[in-house]
């Protein structure tokens, strides 16, 4: 089974014209980084969010619906939001053949998130 590295995220906001704008890292191998405003921080960093986080971190389940059973949640909304926490860094989706079948299982790959405000 293949581990995610381990990795710190920083997400820095500026301030450009009387609004705030998110700056994706050069460094940052992730795409579609852009954020058009402080509403897409706040749609990230929910409490649902950091719930489903710490569901991934400690009980490691085995596939997206198993996340969503042990969440009581909808699949397509956990699907949803597992996009978005992979889409900035947050997870990792690792695909596994089980029974004839590809699954997905979610790990963290982030240790910790440093957000920067530049006005």
């Amino acid at each position: 089974m293949k581990m995610a590295k381990t990795k710190v995220r920083e997400i820095t906001i500026k301030e450009s014209k009387g609004t705030f704008s998110f700056v994706k890292s050069k460094k940052d191998s992730k795409e579609d980084y852009d954020f058009s405003g402080l509403a897409a921080l706040r749609n990230l960093l929910t409490n649902e969010k950091a719930r489903m986080l710490c569901v991934i971190k400690n009980n490691k389940p085995e596939s997206l619906y198993e996340l969503a059973k042990i969440l009581g949640r909808n699949f397509k909304a956990v699907l949803d939001d597992v996009k978005l926490l992979e889409r900035f860094g947050f997870i990792d989706l690792i695909e596994e053949k089980h029974n004839n079948r590809i699954r997905h299982k979610p790990v963290i790959s982030t240790t910790s998130v440093t957000i920067h405000i530049n006005i």
